[in-house]
């Protein structure tokens, strides 16, 4: 039996549903100024694992407690005592996990509450959206600290070109949330964490008016664009294209729309 969200009790991640459809997950560190060590890293698997097979959740929303910071990285107390090993089977877990939540086959919304630094950053390019806070600061200064990164880099250079993703790793220095808007590193700012989480919620809605299976067609038709050839991509959007004709919600919305009212999707 699939477990389900209510089934865990986590001590770092919170979870809360916004509404039926809409999942609130939390990095709840707040002392640790939510880095990310194995106990935490295992828990946000287990949640996100449980969201992707739960068929009442469509979009999720990933945020850290309180107002200054998102997630400042891994756990540096823990990743210094690693051993050659360990460090790589940290990062092979971290690597699991924001795959998992990049093809989680629902939208994940980042609302970055605050600075996002190596490891959060990474986190927060993993979601589909990244929404930030006006004094959020991104960086990566693990170049100072034991070697490049290791959880994910790849994404940077994807989103914002090698160049600009290679002075920020070199040099390990910080960007605002306005040039991080600008190089399209995020999608939006926020002025306040109360506007940012109106936003956050408000594209949540947006995408809850849509087909779930059409919603996760185009996700999946998306992320493998990014890593295919221009023919293998365009193979791919017209299968899942033809998929989505065999489904009851593309009949519904056909129905719908020539009955002038708004669709009412199942995600069948």
């Amino acid at each position: 039996m699939k477990a389900k969200l209510r089934d865990f009790s986590c001590e770092h991640i919170c979870c809360e549903r916004r509404d039926e459809a809409v999942v609130l997950v939390t990095i709840n560190r707040e002392s640790e100024v939510n880095a990310l060590n194995r106990a935490a890293l295992s828990e946000l698997a287990r949640v996100f694992t449980a969201l992707q097979s739960d068929a009442e959740t469509r979009v999720v929303i990933l945020t850290g407690v309180g107002e200054d910071v998102f997630s400042v990285d891994a756990e540096n107390s823990e990743m210094s005592a690693f051993a050659p090993e360990q460090a790589g089977e940290f990062a092979r877990a971290w690597q699991s996990l924001t795959a998992l939540i990049e093809n989680l086959g629902k939208p994940v919304i980042a609302a970055i509450n605050g600075s996002a630094y190596g490891a959060g950053c990474e986190l927060a390019l993993a979601c589909v959206l990244r929404i930030a806070v006006a004094g959020a600061k991104f960086g990566y200064p693990e170049i100072s600290l034991w070697g490049p990164t290791a959880f994910g880099v790849s994404r940077l250079s994807r989103l914002i070109g090698k160049s600009r993703a290679l002075e920020m790793i070199l040099t390990g220095e910080t960007i605002g949330a306005e040039e991080a808007k600008r190089i399209g590193l995020i999608n939006r700012v926020a002025r306040d964490q109360e506007e940012l989480m109106t936003l956050c919620d408000e594209l949540a809605m947006k995408i809850n008016r849509n087909a779930p299976l059409a919603v996760k067609y185009a996700l999946e038709a998306i992320n493998h664009s990014t890593e295919s050839s221009l023919d293998s991509g365009l193979r791919l959007e017209s299968a899942l294209f033809g998929l989505c004709f065999a489904t009851e919600d593309a009949r519904e919305g056909a129905r719908a729309f020539l009955e002038k009212r708004a669709p009412v999707f199942r995600g069948k």
